[in-house]
């Protein structure tokens, strides 16, 4: 399922052909609409095993057709509705002393962060964070990542540096996820953690999104429904299947995750 998402996005890219000015909606035709159905059902089984995908998959299939700023803004909704689904469905495994230091240091740099994005935004940004993915997946592959442990400050740390460098480049879920990967944390003890960190941070982006972009938000209240529904359909499709994977594939597939989406952050600069 994984290894899939890049032939998707380009399909469903290929699907969504611009039919409107970028930041404006025009009536999606219903193979269209059944594509992108499809392809959250995807985003919310993906976010569901690994914690993050919800944002890194339909924010750039999105944003072919009604450009990046609006598409953010959409996404938003549906990430909000499937991340506190899923934290109630996991919320006996939140490991609270990392979301009490990794979590909260990574939902406030993640706020400063995106503050700074729209200041300081740019393909180097991107490339840097793919190239960091790629990096923290192969540590993973080859074990070599395994031998550091983060705790205590160095906890707060890497949160800190992971929320702000992530919310720069706008995509905070991997970069989230990598680090995590540093705690001793069980499958569901680390998605339950990124979970509530995500819950945090959408807690506090929202009522902005709203305040900005409130009327972008209602025209496009059939596609906030759709994503939102799809979403939905694949977080219980999802977070069911991760108390089943063993600890060794879950890690091993969250890395697989992590190399693919920093592949397609270095590339889209040059696409």
């Amino acid at each position: 399922m994984l290894s899939g998402i890049p032939l998707i996005l380009c399909i469903t890219g290929a699907a969504l052909e611009p039919s409107a000015p970028p930041g404006t909606l025009s009536p999606m035709p219903p193979l269209d609409a059944i594509a992108l159905f499809l392809l959250a059902v995807l985003a919310g089984s993906v976010a569901g095993v690994a914690g993050f995908g919800i944002g890194s998959i339909l924010t750039p299939a999105l944003a072919v057709s009604v450009g990046t700023g609006l598409a953010v803004t959409i996404v938003a909704v549906p990430h909000v509705a499937a991340t506190a689904t899923r934290l109630w469905m996991l919320r006996s495994d939140i490991d609270r002393g990392v979301l009490l230091t990794f979590g909260v240091a990574s939902a406030a740099g993640g706020l400063l962060g995106a503050i700074g994005h729209a200041l300081f935004s740019s393909e180097l940004l991107s490339l840097a964070l793919g190239g960091l993915l790629i990096l923290a997946g192969l540590l993973e592959l080859t074990g070599l990542g395994r031998r550091v442990r983060l705790g205590g400050g160095s906890a707060m740390a890497a949160g800190m540096l992971s929320g702000a460098f992530g919310g720069l480049v706008g995509n905070q879920g991997g970069i989230r996820s990598a680090a995590l990967l540093r705690f001793p944390l069980a499958p569901a003890a680390l998605v339950a953690t990124a979970t509530a960190t995500a819950l945090l941070v959408d807690a506090a982006r929202m009522p902005v999104y709203l305040l900005s972009s409130g009327e972008d938000l209602v025209a496009a209240w059939p596609t906030v429904l759709l994503l939102t529904a799809g979403v939905l359909v694949g977080t219980f499709i999802g977070t069911p299947i991760l108390r089943r994977v063993p600890e060794r594939w879950f890690r091993r597939s969250l890395a697989v995750l992590l190399v693919l989406l920093g592949v397609a952050l270095v590339a889209m600069p040059a696409a």
